[in-house]
């Protein structure tokens, strides 16, 4: 369950949309790694909050516990910490396991891919930032997805909103998780489980109610900065020092049209510990509405400063900024669209197919088609002595190859090889 098989059209897909992704990496100078998939049981427990439920322990194995990644951004702070890296630009494409409950149909799977890139390392603030969010911007724009929005946050702000509304310190991650879903469930469900089940005050919940519904620009910044109680409060005041020099980045980017200040976003996992941010897809679902309907998270991320110090022996500790991809509902969407558009995907990359129209030239062909493999061209033939023709040509429109090259007795005679364009039919010899 939550696992699938991919059939060349779809593994043709994926890999598409992974190139397109991984030139974007690329072009950002980040270099590849790769770890394994297993990790010390101990690696991963304990950083990902209420997502800890979900980590796939394996049994014991000669003496270790061992567990199979959640995600490729601890990893690669342990990575980091185990070979005493200070400074670091890197992506990962790679599997990682999740035991949650599949919703295939919105691309929610056990085993699926992660796209990540991160910038370690002690830089100027907002820099690093600045950049993750314009390559989120780059990915999203260049696949075409349609309208989307990046919502960005800061953990410093969240945890000064939840101190100024008199929240107690050890239930500032509790509040936080609680705060993640309003994206899914109205305000009056997220309160009634921050009093209910988190156990904050009725008083509290409304207070952080009034700060977690707003979203906006620098003009609500701005306003913030202003503001009597959260003004007063240095974690939630630096981060928003922080949120105002982000978005004058980004405008220099000129990206800014497509970010919004939002209070609500909260990220459920533990390690964030400053700016956060979510690119949600928008979708317009008829003209009456106003606000356009969100379809759900295409990618994420944030700053962790503190992760890589959890594995250092000497707690010394790298700060980190990265983003990931969710690469499986971009393909979701993408292959509902393909099938809805009829249109056939190749599953193959050969030019051209050599063909012969009589009998008794298999060995022409295989001479022809290991010249063509020689110099680099992709080549196919049919594993039959003797195929007719039509055949060949017809195999060619059913996969797509848009050259035959064709060795007749004539063709071996003169000493050329006729190229027949599948889709015109136009020949000539060479």
């Amino acid at each position: 369950q939550g696992t699938r098989d991919h059939p060349p059209a779809q593994a043709a897909l994926r890999d598409r949309l992974l190139s397109a992704v991984v030139s974007c990496f690329k072009r950002h100078g980040a270099a590849a790694i790769d770890t394994p998939v297993l990790e010390l049981r101990d690696t991963l427990v304990g950083k990902y909050g209420e997502g800890a439920k979900l980590i796939y322990e394996l049994q014991d194995q000669g003496g270790e516990l061992l567990a199979l990644r959640y995600d490729l951004t601890v990893p690669f702070a342990r990575y980091l910490a185990m070979n005493k890296i200070t400074k670091m630009k890197r992506y990962h494409v790679a599997k990682v396991y999740r035991r949650d409950n599949p919703a295939t149909t919105r691309g929610r799977f056990r085993e699926f891919y992660q796209c990540d890139f991160d910038i370690a390392g002690q830089f100027d603030p907002m820099i690093p930032d600045a950049e993750c969010l314009k390559i989120v911007h780059e990915i999203l724009s260049d696949l075409q997805l349609g309208d989307f929005v990046i919502k960005v946050n800061d953990r410093r702000i969240l945890n000064g909103v939840f101190a100024v509304c008199g929240v107690p310190e050890s239930k500032f991650i509790p509040a936080c998780s609680t705060v993640d879903k309003l994206d899914k469930v109205p305000w009056e469900e997220v309160r009634s489980e921050m009093v209910g089940e988190k156990g904050l005050s009725p008083e509290a919940a409304d207070r952080i109610g009034e700060y977690v519904q707003l979203h906006g620009g620098l003009d609500l910044i701005e306003q913030l900065l202003q503001d009597p109680k959260l003004s007063q409060n240095k974690v939630a005041k630096e981060g928003l020092g922080d949120m105002k020099l982000l978005f004058e980045y980004l405008t220099l980017f000129g990206i800014t049209g497509k970010i919004s200040f939002d209070l609500s976003l909260a990220r459920g996992l533990d390690y964030y510990t400053g700016v956060i941010f979510e690119a949600v897809l928008l979708q317009q679902e008829n003209e009456h509405l106003e606000e356009p309907v969100s379809v759900g998270s295409v990618a994420g991320g944030g700053r962790y400063d503190g992760l890589v110090g959890m594995f250092d022996a000497k707690g010394r500790k790298v700060p980190c900024v990265g983003v990931s991809i969710g690469i499986e509902r971009i393909f979701s969407i993408l292959e509902q669209r393909l099938e809805a558009s009829g249109e056939k995907l190749r599953t193959t990359e050969t030019q051209v197919l050599v063909a012969t129209p009589q009998k008794h030239l298999l060995a022409a062909r295989m001479k022809l088609i290991s010249e063509l493999w020689d110099a680099g061209i992709k080549a196919e033939m049919l594993y039959k002595k003797d195929p007719k023709l039509l055949k060949q040509l017809q195999y060619c429109e059913d996969t797509g190859i848009p050259l035959a090259a064709i060795v007749g007795e004539q063709e071996l005679a003169d000493g050329v090889v006729k190229l027949r364009d599948v889709a015109t039919r136009k020949e000539v010899r060479m």
